[in-house]
């Protein structure tokens, strides 16, 4: 139900975003701090926020700049993170997380944004938005930072589906071609396939096969494509757009992470380690300022499920308001871009759905 708030009724003409409040490790406090802070960057967009009416008018009442802009959908359940996806497909119908998705269902929304359960959010958004035609397995994209002059890859599947046929990998590719287009503005762009080693003999047979499915469609489907790729190309520049299974894609991400967060700790050590290295780091502060800035994993917080229905932005479980505030940027740009409907007409016109393929 809707609650009879001062935030109900937003705008005609602004782009409507769908968030689940509930779920993220930092609570609905740093949801709507998120929503606030997007909302003074962009003044075309507006927010359907699903939870508890009770914990969340509270929450926007101290929030100006989400007056008039903002609707609160009363969902009293919540999705936890240690909530199994077939038990929240079950039984979930009221809570927040299912309500968010119902939301672009119903053409309500244009985009869901969710903090939640990665495997839930899934599940809920195959069922209830159904895939497109000429998608087997749905991928989750991410951008990963890089060197290459737009400042990130896409990289998918990075947890969706822990499997991956070469035709689904084909099918990646051409999703993920289509979100480097329209989210990233690459008027061609170049595709990898990511294996043990760049040479046309190694890895596994279904990735032999995808590499003569994806170079084969390269021409029709306008994107270049550059062969294998390796783990160390992922922060490259040899590809815009990298493929692979659910599986690897999730490992190498993490791996990513991890590491990233290592060396900011040991920097860290680093400089507190004498009175000299103190002041060291004193006079490296505004160029190490730009490098946490152009490394911070929250200013790319937020990965798109591609081949459903509907466009829904996964941001990251422990998203603080700038992650947040990162994951609503990118769902607004990509409903305002139309993406979904451009990547829809894309798979369609290259190729058919599989006859057996599972609904």
């Amino acid at each position: 139900m809707t609650a009879p708030t001062d935030q109900t009724h937003a705008k005609a003409g602004r782009t409507l975003i769908s968030i689940d409040a509930m779920g993220g490790d930092q609570g609905p406090a740093a949801v709507v701090a998120g929503m606030a802070k997007s909302a003074r960057a962009n003044p075309d967009i507006s927010f359907i926020l699903h939870g508890p009416e009770a914990t969340l008018k509270p929450l926007l009442a101290k929030r100006p700049e989400l007056k008039n802009r903002c609707e609160i959908r009363n969902a009293n359940d919540i999705v936890t993170m240690e909530d199994k996806p077939s038990q929240v497909v079950r039984t979930g119908k009221d809570t927040s997380m299912w309500s968010t998705i119902e939301s672009v269902r119903t053409g309500e929304a244009s985009v869901a944004v969710s903090c939640g359960n990665t495997g839930a959010l899934m599940a809920l958004s195959m069922i209830r938005l159904r895939k497109l035609p000429g998608v087997n397995r749905p991928a989750i994209a991410v951008l990963y930072p890089s060197i290459n002059k737009h400042g990130f890859n896409v990289m998918l599947d990075v947890g969706a589906d822990v499997r991956a046929e070469a035709d689904d990998l084909l099918r990646f590719a051409l999703m993920g071609m289509s979100y480097a287009r329209n989210g990233m503005d690459v008027a061609t762009p170049t595709v990898g396939l990511l294996n043990v080693g760049t040479e046309e003999h190694k890895g596994r047979v279904e990735l032999k096969e995808a590499y003569d499915l994806i170079r084969d469609h390269a021409d029709e489907a306008g994107y270049k494509f550059v062969g294998f790729v390796e783990g160390s190309d992922l922060s490259g520049d040899r590809a815009d757009v990298i493929v692979t299974d659910g599986f690897t894609g999730n490992v190498a991400i993490k791996t990513g992470e991890g590491t990233a967060s290592l060396i900011s700790i040991r920097l860290r050590e680093a400089f507190r380690h004498t009175p000299l290295s103190m002041l060291a780091a004193m006079l490296a502060y505004p160029s190490l300022e730009r490098l946490r800035r152009k490394i911070d994993p929250r200013r790319v917080n937020g990965g798109v499920f591609l081949g459903l229905n509907g466009t829904v932005v996964k941001s990251h479980g422990s998203a603080d308001a700038t992650g947040v505030s990162a994951a609503i940027k990118l769902a607004a740009r990509l409903s305002q871009n139309a993406f979904n409907d451009k990547l829809a007409a894309r798979v369609a016109a290259a190729l058919p759905p599989k006859e057996d393929a599972v609904i």
